[in-house]
Order: C-alpha cells, then sequence, then structure tokens
C-alpha cells in the first residue's frame, strides 16, 4: 500500500458535511480538521497496483463542497 496524505479545501459551510461524506466512504485511515488555507487533511493508503490519480478520483474527489484538493505523495517512513 502507498500512503499519501490529501489536503481539501471546502466550499464555505461545506467542512463538516464533506468530512462526513469522506468518513462514510470508508477510505481514509485518518481524517483531521486542519487551520490555513486548506480544511482537512486525510491519510490515504492506496494499493500498490492503483493509479493515484484515478483512485483518488474515483473513492473522493466527486465528493460535493470540495472547492480544491492538494495531493502529497510520500517515500519513506521514518
Amino acid at each position: 500500500m502507498r500512503c499519501v496524505f490529501v489536503q481539501f479545501r471546502c466550499l464555505p459551510g461545506k467542512t463538516y458535511e464533506v468530512a462526513d461524506a469522506i468518513y462514510d466512504r470508508e477510505v481514509v485511515s485518518e481524517l483531521y480538521s486542519t487551520s490555513g488555507e486548506y480544511d482537512l487533511i486525510a491519510k490515504v493508503y492506496i494499493p500498490e497496483e492503483a493509479d493515484v490519480g484515478h483512485w483518488l478520483t474515483e473513492k473522493l474527489f466527486d465528493i460535493p463542497g470540495i472547492a480544491r484538493t492538494l495531493t502529497t505523495m510520500t517515500f519513506k517512513a521514518f
């Protein structure tokens, strides 16, 4: 499994709805609210054989209320 972090910027007033929708899909390991430019950050494990962009698009990015996302790929855990 590959670990990626996805940050979500939500439309005004939609953060809790987006968080509930993400949680309901049962595809993230951890989900946090954050300060700064993005409202939420999720830790996601993606199957090695999966294309990251397609997998995230199919599983998460169609949720209403998401204005923007930022995906960070990881390499080595220390």
